[in-house]
């Protein structure tokens, strides 16, 4: 199989990061769509909230948005110089973008981030919630409460926050977006606590998309396999880290740009037909 300079396939070279790990230290550097994303307008005039849009599948879904026509808000944690570069790309498309830092497991940030939405741009038309939180342990009872709990609390909780949030500020024709996995079907032993929480995002989407329906709010989600981004040298030991993707059918780990196009479809009118959808980009692997 050729190799892609955008898409390359592993052995990486073994690398670690402490959590929650930066764009600028992994080798290879992701592809966010940079260079390959081209948009036509399919979000003309919309806004995002994005949360963890500062690096990985956020950041492409970012640049994406705005390159078709979408103002952005990029939510993150801490990683301002990975957030500042998304706002550079979504600015350079011509949109606006304003960066908000703040903990998703609080459930007043997450009214905050909707209300500064509002507030900046007088709506709110797209919901994804993408940011995650993951460790690896190959014994359960290393796994603490606290981390179960954290855990829980950005992967899903925070999801549940910002949607009970954002649904009473939304038109009909908004949409939510998650993100969840291939680890809510096929759940890896040593990511428990993860899959566990990527097994609720799948039953919340379903849930809320019933819930929403009469509003004429979509809730569908994107179920991702191995992907390249710095949730990976930061949490894997770099031995795994440097196979991560191998596994797959087209043989590498994906890049963040390659899950774009389903976001976009989700959030646009060629989606307008689809609620309570899970979309699998996961490189061949079966969603069972």
């Amino acid at each position: 199989m050729a190799e892609d300079v955008r898409r390359p396939i592993p052995p990486y070279p073994e690398q670690h990061q402490d959590p929650p790990g930066k764009t600028e230290s992994m080798q290879p550097i992701p592809d966010h769509g940079e260079q390959s994303y081209k948009g036509d307008g399919k979000l003309q005039g919309k806004v995002a909230l994005i949360t963890g849009a500062d690096s990985g599948i956020g950041k492409a879904v970012a640049i994406a948005f705005a390159r078709e026509g979408a103002d952005i808000v990029i939510s993150y944690l801490s990683e301002d110089d990975d957030a500042r570069d998304t706002a550079r790309w979504v600015e350079e498309a011509g949109r606006k973008a304003i960066v908000i830092a703040g903990d998703i497991k609080s459930e007043d940030h997450c009214r905050s981030l909707v209300q500064r939405t509002i507030d900046q741009f007088g709506r709110i038309d797209i919901l994804v919630n993408n940011a995650a939180f993951q460790r690896t342990y190959a014994d359960i009872g290393d796994i603490s409460a606290e981390e179960w709990d954290e855990t829980f609390r950005t992967n899903i909780y925070a999801p549940f926050y910002l949607s009970k949030a954002a649904v009473p500020r939304m038109k009909s024709g908004s949409a939510i977006i998650n993100t969840t996995s291939i680890q809510s079907r096929q759940p890896s032993p040593q990511l428990l606590a993860y899959a566990s929480t990527k097994g609720a995002v799948s039953n919340f989407t379903a849930g809320l998309a019933e819930m929403v329906a009469e509003r004429g709010i979509r809730v569908n989600a994107v179920a991702p396999g191995p992907i390249w981004t710095p949730l990976i040298p930061s949490t894997m030991p770099p031995e795994k880290a440097a196979k991560f993707g191998q596994q797959t059918l087209i043989g590498r780990a994906g890049q963040p740009a390659e899950l774009a196009g389903a976001y976009v479809l989700l959030a646009s009118e060629l989606g307008s037909y689809m609620t309570g959808a899970v979309i699998p980009v996961t490189g061949g692997e079966i969603m069972i």
